[in-house]
């Protein structure tokens, strides 16, 4: 039940940017999503008696951590979602384990990349191909819409390359890790924000509700019920929760915001699915329990 509710908020989340994006510009929808979040975690961590990172080297790395994940990538989700239907979207975001695992290969050379990891960004990226539908000038689709949608699921590939390298193992909780992190990055994106769109002139409820339930619900709450999945049932099985997202935000677009998607589109997912499971598991038979605990759980701050 966890796990069907954990791929259903986050697979819902971009239909709520879609919908925060009706209301507000693209960047005020990220800023206020990280806001929400950071809030909720923090009323969490303030519950659990925790405490955030300490050290100013650990905070620098949370900012970095922080703008690959959550600042550049939430805003670039929100500029695609205003160019392209909220299933395509989701779409797009498949491709993230594919650039973890380039990252991976590229940022950490003392892993050498199996045969089948080589395979799958090939496949996966192949799926990318099938999904613009190249054969036929991107099917009516907006290309930049669909590269902004990749940019952002890069720029979390090249963060979680980050987070492993230089986060895991700093002593912190990975809740501590998560809200340092979103509170990073609503520092970031309030600057942004600020230097590059107008203050809203009003505040209409639908978009509004959006934006808070996804900064509160598929920030703070799917942590919450992340963080228990993983204690439960072991990250390798939360985090296959991955590769069902882009089908409940596939459904969630077509069936409640009435978007229209061509078949090469649902095609090009499984593809990519495919050569994302096969490029993971190389990277998967060389991580630690440690590391792939905390590493897993913190994922959803990208959410």
């Amino acid at each position: 039940m966890r796990f069907g509710l954990l791929a259903t908020i986050w697979g819902l989340s971009f239909l709520l940017v879609k919908v925060g994006t009706q209301g507000f510009p693209a960047l005020q929808v990220a800023f206020g999503r990280v806001v929400f979040g950071a809030v909720a975690l923090a009323g969490v961590v303030a519950l659990r008696r925790d405490r955030l990172p300490r050290g100013l080297g650990l905070w620098a790395h949370l900012a970095v951590a922080a703008m690959f994940l959550n600042a550049a990538s939430f805003a670039l989700f929100a500029f695609s979602a205003q160019r392209i239907p909220s299933a395509l979207t989701g779409i797009c975001n498949a491709t993230t384990p594919l650039f973890t695992t380039l990252g991976t290969l590229v940022a950490l050379p003392g892993e050498r990349p199996a045969r089948r990891q080589l395979a799958g960004l090939l496949i996966g990226f192949l799926g990318v191909l099938v999904v613009f539908g190249v054969w036929d000038g991107a099917t009516g689709q907006s290309i930049t819409g669909m590269l902004l949608a990749l940019a952002a699921a890069a720029s979390m590939g090249v963060g979680w390359v980050y987070v492993r390298r230089f986060l895991t193992g700093s002593g912190c909780s990975s809740l501590a890790l998560s809200t340092g992190q979103l509170v990073a990055g609503a520092v970031e994106l309030a600057i942004v924000t600020a230097a590059f769109s107008n203050p809203p002139a009003s505040f209409p409820l639908r978009p509004l509700l959006a934006v808070l339930v996804l900064g509160v619900l598929g920030t703070g709450g799917a942590f919450l019920i992340q963080y228990g999945l993983v204690r439960d049932a072991g990250a390798t099985v939360a985090a296959t929760v991955t590769y069902v997202v882009p089908v409940v935000s596939t459904l969630a677009g077509v069936l409640i915001l009435g978007e229209s998607l061509s078949w090469n589109e649902p095609a090009g997912t499984v593809v990519i699915l495919v050569g994302a499971a096969l490029s993971q598991l190389g990277v998967a038979a060389t991580r630690t329990v440690t590391q792939s605990h905390q590493t897993d759980t913190q994922r959803t701050a990208t959410y």
